[in-house]
């Protein structure tokens, strides 16, 4: 491999990374939001948004 597409691999998967733990803080912060609004009848996709991050972050990471 070049040096080249490491660099990229690894700025793509630190952006991956990043893009989940911030998809996991943003759930947190919403939390009280969405115990609201579910007593109310309505839902945040927030599940949906964590499970697509983890799924992308996952599927990027070098196999151990």
């Amino acid at each position: 491999m070049s040096d080249r597409y490491r660099m990229i691999a690894r700025l793509y998967h630190a952006t991956l990374f990043a893009l989940y733990q911030t998809t996991l803080a943003l759930g947190l912060c919403l939390l009280p939001l969405a115990v609201a609004m579910k007593r109310v009848g309505l839902t945040l996709p927030i599940r949906r948004l964590l499970v697509a991050a983890e799924r992308s972050y996952e599927r990027r990471s070098p196999a151990e």
